[in-house]
């Protein structure tokens, strides 16, 4: 993680990001505005939660949160999706700034579709990477492009990523944001996704203590 000076408005982005709209948003988290972007890369609707005033801030505590409806809306037990979002939000909005981006990435960038096949193919005996090797597919097509271009037009200056990947934090920091720390996102597993979790630990590089969030019992 960068630890040295460096403002990262100044590094020319590969991406870029504008407010399309923003508006005051309460919710169980904490209170929030919603901001909206529009971006030059994919077209697709991006947002960021922001609470309090990260304009010109540094160590902002962030999370680059990618979309799962069947995790974040539906409530599938199958991935620590929801709960990491949920803890994170929640994280955030106990704080006095801080910003969680929810990035349009379903299947970690291989759509919908696709990861539902990647379910199938999971029920009939592999884990997540084998799955999408199955389909075609990297391990993890995601992008950070514009979700630095975001942080930029929000002026964060540097920050303290939430997560467990440290492929994140390298993408991260290769289009220019500075990360002073991280911030584990430990859940406790279940019985439906436990094998996801290992294999994110196992395949994936994840910093996942199986049995230290054996003892967080649910999510706060």
């Amino acid at each position: 993680m960068a630890g040295g000076a460096g403002n990262v408005a100044m590094f020319e982005t590969t991406a870029s990001a504008e407010v399309a709209g923003s508006a005051f948003l309460p919710s169980v988290f904490g209170d929030f505005r919603i901001v909206v972007f529009s971006n030059d890369r994919d077209g697709k609707e991006h947002l960021a939660m922001v609470h309090g005033d990260v304009a010109g801030a540094d160590d902002v505590v962030t999370r680059v949160h990618s979309e799962c409806l069947t995790g974040d809306v539906l409530g599938s037990l199958r991935c620590d999706c929801r709960s990491q979002l949920e803890r994170s939000l929640r994280h955030v909005g106990a704080l006095p700034r801080g910003v969680v981006l929810y990035m349009r990435q379903e299947g970690r960038g291989i759509g919908l579709t696709n990861k539902i096949r990647a379910y199938g193919l999971q029920e009939g005996g592999l884990d997540t990477v084998e799955a999408n090797r199955a389909l075609g597919f990297a391990d993890d097509l995601r992008a950070y492009d514009v979700a630095a271009a975001m942080l930029r037009a929000l002026e964060v200056r540097s920050i303290a990523l939430m997560t467990n990947n440290p492929d994140k934090v390298q993408k991260l920091e290769a289009e220019g944001i500075v990360i002073r720390s991280r911030i584990p996102v430990l859940v406790a597993p279940n019985l439906h996704n436990r094998r996801y979790l290992a294999t994110k630990a196992r395949r994936s590089g994840h910093l996942l203590d199986l049995d230290q969030a054996d003892n967080l019992g649910s999510a706060t």
